[in-house]
């Protein structure tokens, strides 16, 4: 006599209550399917580089030092951004006070050779 195939192993999983319920029975909220698909441009700005990070594989400590110097770099660049700005007003003030001067000057001399001309 020839045994009967025995059939195959249910997966039982246990849900959030502690309850058993067999795999194939679960109710469709609980079904885990593939994960969903999350865009790099979906995500939040705060979350990219994490998002990147994570997704190739470099791991927590380059995220963790995306999350910390991140808004540091920031801040840097945006000081820096600023003094440029400074410096660049201070060179157009600078400019238009020298040519405003050798303008002023200029004509006083004309005057001048005008006046002694005579």
């Amino acid at each position: 006599m020839e045994p009967t195939p025995l059939p195959p192993p249910a997966d039982i999983v246990q849900l959030r209550d502690g309850t058993h319920i067999y795999a194939d029975q679960l109710p469709t909220a609980f079904q885990q399917g593939q994960p969903p698909v999350v865009h790099i441009h979906e995500a939040p700005p705060d979350r990219t580089t994490q998002r990147i990070a994570l997704g190739t594989g470099i791991g927590a400590g380059t995220v963790a030092a995306g999350v910390y110097f991140g808004p540091l770099l920031v801040a840097a660049l945006t000081s820096m951004a600023i003094s440029l700005v400074v410096v660049a007003l201070l060179v157009v003030v600078v400019v238009w006070g020298l040519s405003s001067a050798s303008k002023t000057i200029r004509d006083n001399n004309r005057d001048a050779r005008r006046y002694r001309r005579r």
